[in-house]
């Protein structure tokens, strides 16, 4: 049960990261503000397409694990991947004007991260009966 539970919750977080890094092309100014930050782009949304295409492929290989139904590597890749949320939240609570409100969104994800990501890691695979 904690296997499927984990797995459905990293295909939504999989879809959650494709969506964020779609709006960062498509809506820089609304996503990076979502983001937590203030950023005066002038025009030049550079920052935006990298941010964007990471968060893309970060979804994209989530979802994969999860279809290939690949337990062990998306536990890996779940708990290893907690650094980007975490540096993420340095980042945001580094600027004067942001709180813990702002940071919010990526403590949440620090905690899905490690916790899906360590459960994925304990949990014995199971054996069908043929």
């Amino acid at each position: 049960m904690t296997t499927k539970v984990s797995y459905a919750t990293a295909f939504l977080l999989g879809l959650g990261m494709i969506f964020l890094g779609v709006r960062f092309f498509l809506s820089p100014e609304v996503a990076t503000a979502g983001f937590g930050i203030h950023f005066n782009a002038d025009g030049d949304y550079s920052f935006h397409r990298i941010k964007g295409i990471r968060d893309i492929f970060s979804g994209v290989l989530l979802c994969a694990l999860v279809l290939l139904n690949e337990r062990r590597a998306l536990g890996v890749m779940l708990f290893v991947a907690t650094i980007i949320p975490l540096s993420d939240m340095l980042v945001v609570l580094s600027k004067s004007y942001n709180g813990i409100a702002q940071a919010m969104p990526h403590i949440i994800a620090i905690i899905i991260c490690s916790v899906f990501g360590i459960i994925l890691l304990i949990t014995k695979p199971t054996k069908k009966a043929l």
